[in-house]
């Protein structure tokens, strides 16, 4: 598990922007079923994660009209339990951080894995995920 002095930082860059934490299996399965939308921000410590992803959901969330109903984050290596109850629900996509999850009515309906965060733009991950806001939210 990563230091706490280290974690909250980051996790701050999203919590301070409107990002509910999932932090217990309780909290993802709430969040995961609740009708509507839900983003999932997997976040981490990476450099992918700060330089891209982080950055790119913020971009997203803040420049559409259409947003998730719920935007939630959970880190991975430090909130272990909840951000193992969202693996569950991302199966059969292998484990990923940092990743970006949108789900639908409980259902997986958009997903960016780490090998789609790697070496791509924030604006680029913002645009990816505003088409997903645009199909899927209302």
């Amino acid at each position: 598990m990563y230091p706490a002095e280290i974690v909250i930082p980051m996790k701050e860059e999203l919590t301070e922007n409107g990002f509910s934490e999932l932090l217990t299996p309780a909290d993802v399965e709430g969040a995961i079923s609740a009708q509507g939308t839900t983003l999932v921000m997997i976040n981490s410590v990476c450099g992918c994660s700060a330089g891209t992803a982080r950055p790119g959901v913020l971009m997203a969330v803040g420049n559409t009209a259409k947003k998730p109903d719920l935007i939630t984050t959970s880190f991975a290596g430090f909130d272990i339990d909840a951000v193992k109850k969202i693996r569950e629900h991302l199966m059969p996509y292998p484990p990923s951080s940092p990743a970006i999850a949108l789900f639908k009515d409980g259902k997986l309906v958009h997903y960016i894995e780490r090998h789609n965060i790697e070496g791509r733009s924030a604006q680029m991950i913002a645009e990816n995920l505003i088409g997903a806001f645009d199909q899927y939210c209302n």
